[in-house]
């Protein structure tokens, strides 16, 4: 066993987005791709030496390849004792919670997050601070100038670690603990809801449908929901994690999880089915015939928090991401709670949490959490589905329904180009920035432009700045209109855009009919089919 300094150059483009750096998995098998970026990271950070780190993934195809590597690496680099997961499977949700609880110096997440797994598919990494939550700006903004600059890294010749079996090993002086990935989660998960009253739920026949896409959370669902609340064996489907997902697209949403709105909508329907995503922090909610927004999910649970035991002692603030729709703002208005405004990204939120500003956050992406941990949850939303269900004897539908009546109906809808060249995409969002100026007063049909601006946010917390988070249009009724590119594909770019439209009386209507007058003028405005090449997205949520 020896530490080698090994030389390298620089890899154009490991600049991490909003969750991390994701490519190709053929990106990361290049010789030193992985092991700069790495390096960049313990060059950045500082205060590591001696210290603990968490590391896991989702199971997708490389994560074993790279853990073993990461391990060598940190061992050479200094770091006292590194905590993996057991097979290397660690939920990004999961791995918060360890940070958070073991106090640890950070962890390394391995994962693609709902990006589709296997050779030909898509891998990533990132660092999380120890809040437990990603790396802000800054720190990755750091890591990235590293990477550009580096020349050698450091990593220690020994024989790969067997992360099949629980218990502790050395690595030179640095202490391996292969740990059990869901215990202290599921714990977690027990402090917080009432699972006495979702034990009794399911003792009188309740039943679920959980789809764990053959991704992380089938370990997690089978313990938490089959083991310690009691439903039925065959509850959680396609629990086993794999390399390539089963070859699937592990992405909570109506597109990727049709076959089960297709199981919800037939006789044999189940009183509630759910969906989390490659890594776990994104969910799925769905009542019989029909799924629910994210951004209504949040304002759900907002609403009813007080039913929930980790939250009886009410709610502080809420926060979401800018393109969420402002159902939960109302929620937050009526209930005379502080409501924010973040860009997209989970780590805007840390700052929030940290200063005790909020209890829930969210974004329209399927993704939910709360101050427990610093990344979204998506077995917390469903096991807080699960507890408003036990506690008020309602149905899915029935809870939406309420809400609706309480509160009135954003409409709302998301549309995905995808792989949209990039130069036409930038192209785009200059088209829309030379407009800003002249779009207030406009007329479309029914609809008057208030105003358009480009979303800049102030963190009240630290005073930090981020620019250009997307190009907002405001109507005098207050629908919007958002456009943004997103930093979560790995080819091309993905130009999304997001349509919100509040309606107090009309709120049984289809959204996308709801909408259509929002989609014909951002069509017509940002020139859509001119610029992505596209005469319809590539995907509707």
């Amino acid at each position: 066993m020896s530490l080698k300094l090994v030389e390298t150059a620089p890899y154009e483009g490991q600049k991490p987005g909003t969750s991390g750096l994701r490519k190709r998995v053929s990106v990361f098998q290049q010789p030193n791709y992985l092991e700069n970026f790495v390096q960049s990271v313990f060059d950045t950070v500082e205060g590591f030496t001696g210290k603990t780190l968490v590391l896991g993934g989702d199971g997708r195809f490389h994560n074993d390849v790279a853990i073993q590597t990461i391990l060598k690496m940190a061992a050479a680099n200094g770091v006292g004792k590194v905590m993996v997961g057991y097979n290397g499977i660690l939920s990004t949700p999961a791995c918060s919670c360890v940070i958070r609880k073991h106090k640890t110096f950070g962890g390394i997440v391995l994962s693609a997050s709902h990006n589709p797994g296997g050779p030909q598919g898509d891998f990533g990494i990132k660092f999380n601070i120890a809040n437990g939550g990603p790396a802000p700006e800054k720190v990755t903004d750091a890591i990235y100038a590293k990477s550009q600059a580096l020349k050698s890294y450091r990593i220690i010749d020994a024989a790969d670690v067997d992360l099949s079996a629980l218990g502790t090993t050395k690595i030179g002086d640095m202490v391996v603990e292969v740990f059990d990935p869901v215990a202290d989660y599921a714990d977690q998960m027990a402090s917080i809801f009432d699972f006495d009253a979702i034990r009794a739920l399911f003792a009188k026949g309740f039943t679920l449908r959980f789809d764990a896409m053959h991704a992380v959370c089938g370990p997690y669902a089978k313990r938490i929901i089959e083991g310690m609340l009691g439903a039925p064996e065959g509850t959680v489907i396609h629990a086993e994690p794999l390399p390539d997902f089963g070859g699937h697209h592990p992405d909570p949403n109506p597109v990727n999880a049709k076959d089960l709105l297709d199981f919800m909508a037939s006789p044999d329907a189940t009183d509630m089915a759910a969906a989390t995503d490659g890594d776990g922090d994104r969910n799925m909610i769905v009542g019989k015939g029909f799924a629910v927004s994210p951004s209504d999910s949040l304002a759900i649970l907002t609403a009813n928090a007080f039913l929930v035991p980790g939250y009886a002692g009410g709610v502080k603030g809420v926060a979401r991401s800018m393109p969420t729709s402002a159902a939960v703002d109302r929620v937050a208005d009526i209930l005379g709670i502080p409501h924010y405004e973040t860009p997209t990204g989970w780590k805007f939120f840390g700052n929030l949490l940290d200063d005790g500003r909020i209890t829930f956050c969210g974004e329209e992406s399927y993704g939910t959490s709360s101050l427990h941990i610093r990344e979204k949850d998506g077995i917390w939303a469903i096991l807080f589905w699960l507890n408003l269900l036990a506690k008020t004897g309602d149905s899915v539908g029935g809870l939406v329904e309420k809400h609706w009546q309480r509160f009135g109906r954003n409409y709302y809808s998301r549309h995905d180009y995808e792989s949209v060249d990039s130069a036409r995409a930038n192209a785009l969002m200059d088209h829309l920035r030379s407009q800003l100026d002249s779009l207030a007063g406009r007329s479309f049909g029914a609809f008057i432009v208030e105003k358009a601006d480009e979303f800049t946010y102030h963190d009240p917390v630290d005073g930090s700045v981020s620019e250009h988070q997307g190009i907002r249009i405001f109507f005098t009724d207050g629908s919007r209109i958002i456009f943004r590119l997103s930093g979560t594909g790995t080819v091309g770019a993905t130009l999304r855009v997001y349509f919100d439209h509040y309606d107090a009386k009309k709120l049984d209507l289809a959204p996308q009919a709801a909408l259509a007058d929002l989609i014909a003028i951002a069509t017509e405005v940002a020139r859509l089919p001119e610029f992505t090449g596209m005469t319809e997205p590539t995907v509707v949520t």
